[in-house]
């Protein structure tokens, strides 16, 4: 759907631009949602598990800058990881306000056995795309978010 705006060539664009954009990103995080509620995990725990299996131990707030999500959403996040057993905190010695937060075995075993099906989901989605055509959305979604 285009936008019904009547504006400049350049205004017109833009919404058009930004509407399909939106909509192609919400359509393809709906069914990347989808595969992960099958296996009762959400896209944002999912997140922390890889950054905290490709990164190491992190901090919470260092957390929720890598994957854009608030302190009080991140901390909900990691108390669910908790409870099932994925994700241990260690109070940080230097500052006991902090908590760094590590994988555990069992959060890494499913992080593991979680991966592969990610993986082949998204390269089935964007398989629609060529790799040059992938390489260059890439590159404009990078100039669009370093802009500003």
């Amino acid at each position: 759907m285009a936008t019904n705006y009547k504006g400049t060539v350049k205004e017109v664009n833009a919404l058009n631009v930004y509407i399909k954009l939106i909509r192609s990103a919400e359509s393809l995080s709906s069914r990347i949602n989808s595969m992960f509620l099958k296996k009762n995990i959400t896209i944002s725990q999912f997140a922390i598990l890889d950054v905290l299996f490709n990164l190491g131990p992190l901090s919470q707030k260092e957390l929720g800058r890598k994957i854009l999500r608030s302190g009080g959403n991140i901390t909900m996040v990691i108390d669910n990881l908790e409870k099932q057993g994925f994700v241990e905190r260690e109070r940080n010695m230097e500052d006991r306000r902090y908590f760094i937060i590590h994988l555990t075995k069992k959060g890494k075993k499913v992080f593991e056995g979680i991966f592969p099906m990610f993986l082949d989901t998204v390269v089935k989605e964007f398989s629609v795309l060529t790799d040059k055509e992938q390489i260059d959305f890439q590159r404009m979604c990078k100039l669009i978010g370093l802009k500003g």
